[in-house]
C-alpha cells in the first residue's frame, strides 16, 4: 500500500511513511526474537498446503475445480519474530482467509530494518529466519502466500536503493520520478534484481526442507509492490521491463503464478480522473495482457486518490471504489485473465466518506460483494495485524489495521467479522 492525496499533482501521505517506518522500528526490535510455542519447531515438515494455484481461462483453480478467496496484507512477517509471525498467521486461519500478502524484500543497510541483501549479490542468510519460517508456519495452516520481490518506495530499500547502489542518484520517489525511473533500464539494476529474483525462489527453506519454488503455499511471485513509471507516461518503460521480468520469473517458477503487483492504473491521456490516467507512467490492460503474467491485480484507496465528496464534489468513496473494481473485472474478462483486488483500505474520517465503523462496514460490504459477485477471483484487504512481543497489540500506524480479536473493546471487531463471513461466502464457491 501506498496513499496518495486526490490533488491534480499527487503528492505522499504522510501516513505511509510513518506506518513503515515505526514497523520497520519495530521489526529490529524484534527479530530474530524467537517468543512463543513456535519457537521450537524447528525441524523440516512438510506442509499442509497441497497443489498449486494455476490461471486457466480467466480464473484461478486448485486440483481441478475454481479456487476464489479471501485474503490479507500484512507485510512485516519478513522481519518479526515466530511470535508475531504466529499471532498473525493463526488469526489469518481462524477468519478463514485463504491468501496472505507480505514482503520478500528489505534492500540496503543503515536503516532500522533487518536487510535480506545488504548491497548488491550479498544476501544474509540469517535475516531470512523470518520469512522462512512465515512460509512454513503459512504452509502448516493451510494459507497461500503472494511474495513480491521489490518496493516501488523506498520503504525497506526499494527501487530507489538499487538506483543508489548503482548510479548513485538522490531518492525522487516522490517527485517525478526520473532517478526512480532508471531502475527499470538500467542494465546493472536489472542483472542485479534479477539475480534477487533467483535468489528468493531458488533458495531452500531451513524449516520446510523444500525450495521456495517447489512449495505449493507460495501461490504468487509479484514482480513489484506497486511498480510506477511517473517519467514516461506512456507506459512503454513499465511495460518492457515488466515482459522481461515476468518471462524471467516464470522460466524460475513455473508452477507458481507471476503478477504484476500494479494498482490498476489505466494510463489513459487526457483523463482528468487520476486513477484512469496516464499520471504514473502505468497501462493495467497492457500488464495483464502479458503472456506470462498470470492475473490482475488491483488496489482500491479512494480517500488517498481524492476520489471523495470533499475533494471532488459528487464523487462518493464506497460508490467510486466499487465501481473501479467492476471496471477491472470485466476487463480483466475481456483479456481471459483473473482479477484480485488485492489491497484495499478505508480511514474513518468523515471527510473521506466514512465517519464512522459502522460506514467503513458497509464500504467494505460493498466492495467485497462486487468482487464476489462479479467474478472476481479474489481480494485481500489492507491490513490484519496481531500482537507484537510484548502481548500487546500491534499499533494502527495508517487507521487501516483490522484485529481477529472479538474482545467488545476491539472497535474493529464487527470489520473482522464481516470479512471472515466473506471468506466463508468466497471459499463456498469453490
Amino acid at each position: 500500500m501506498f496513499a496518495l492525496s486526490g490533488t491534480a499533482e499527487p503528492t505522499a501521505r504522510p501516513t505511509r511513511r510513518a506506518l513503515l517506518g515505526a514497523a520497520a522500528t519495530l521489526a529490529a526490535a524484534t527479530v530474530p526474537t524467537l517468543a512463543g510455542t513456535a519457537a521450537a519447531d524447528t525441524g523440516p515438515q512438510h506442509a499442509a498446503t497441497a497443489g498449486f494455484v494455476t490461471a486457466r481461462r480467466g480464473e484461478l483453480r486448485l486440483d481441478g475445480r475454481p479456487f476464489r478467496f479471501a485474503g490479507t496484507n500484512c507485510y512485516y512477517l519478513h522481519q518479526q519474530s515466530h511470535y508475531m509471525i504466529d499471532a498473525v498467521l493463526d488469526d489469518a486461519a481462524a477468519m478463514g482467509l485463504a491468501v496472505v500478502r507480505a514482503w520478500a524484500f528489505a534492500d540496503g543497510t543503515g536503516q532500522s530494518y533487518r536487510p535480506l541483501q545488504a548491497k548488491p549479490n550479498a544476501y544474509d542468510e540469517s535475516a531470512f529466519d523470518a520469512l522462512d519460517y512465515a512460509v512454513h508456519k503459512a504452509g502448516l495452516l493451510g494459507l497461500r502466500l503472494v511474495l513480491p520481490l521489490v518496493n516501488n518506495w523506498p520503504d525497506y530499500g526499494g527501487m530507489q536503493q538499487y538506483v543508489a547502489w548503482f548510479l548513485g542518484l538522490s531518492d525522487d520517489s516522490y517527485g517525478d520520478g526520473t532517478h526512480h525511473d532508471r531502475f527499470y533500464t538500467d542494465p546493472g539494476i536489472k542483472a542485479c534484481y534479477r539475480a534477487w529474483a533467483k535468489h528468493v525462489i531458488q533458495r531452500r527453506n531451513r524449516y520446510t526442507g523444500r525450495r521456495y519454488c517447489d512449495d505449493p503455499t507460495i501461490m504468487t511471485f509479484e514482480l513489484a509492490n506497486e511498480p510506477r513509471c511517473r517519467s514516461d507516461k506512456s507506459g512503454a518503460t513499465l511495460l518492457a521491463w515488466a515482459r522481461e521480468m515476468s518471462a524471467h520469473v516464470k522460466a524460475l517458477a513455473p508452477r507458481q503464478l507471476v503478477a504484476v503487483g500494479d494498482e490498476g492504473f489505466y494510463g489513459r491521456p487526457g483523463n482528468a480522473d487520476y486513477p484512469y490516467s496516464d499520471y504514473e507512467g502505468v497501462r493495467w490492460e497492457e500488464l495483464l495482457a502479458l503472456p506470462a503474467v498470470d492475473y490482475g491485480t488491483v488496489h482500491v484507496y479512494p480517500q488517498n486518490w481524492g476520489e471523495t465528496s470533499g475533494s471532488k464534489p459528487g464523487t462518493d468513496a464506497t460508490d467510486w471504489g466499487t465501481r473501479w473494481i467492476g471496471d477491472h473485472i470485466t476487463d480483466g474478462r475481456a483479456l481471459g485473465k483473473p482479477v484480485v483486488v488485492e489491497e484495499f483500505g478505508l480511514r474513518i474520517d468523515a471527510g473521506g466518506d466514512i465517519p464512522d465503523t459502522a460506514a467503513r462496514d458497509r464500504a467494505y460490504t460493498a466492495w467485497t460483494d462486487a468482487v464476489r459477485t462479479a467474478g472476481g477471483a479474489g481480494d485481500q484487504f489492507w491490513l490484519l495485524t496481531s500482537r507484537v512481543d510484548d502481548g500487546s497489540f500491534y499499533p494502527d500506524y495508517d487507521g487501516h489495521r483490522i484485529m481477529w480479536n472479538n474482545d467488545p473493546a476491539n472497535p474493529g471487531r464487527t470489520t473482522a467479522q464481516l470479512f471472515a463471513a466473506h471468506a466463508r461466502a468466497m471459499a463456498a464457491e469453490h
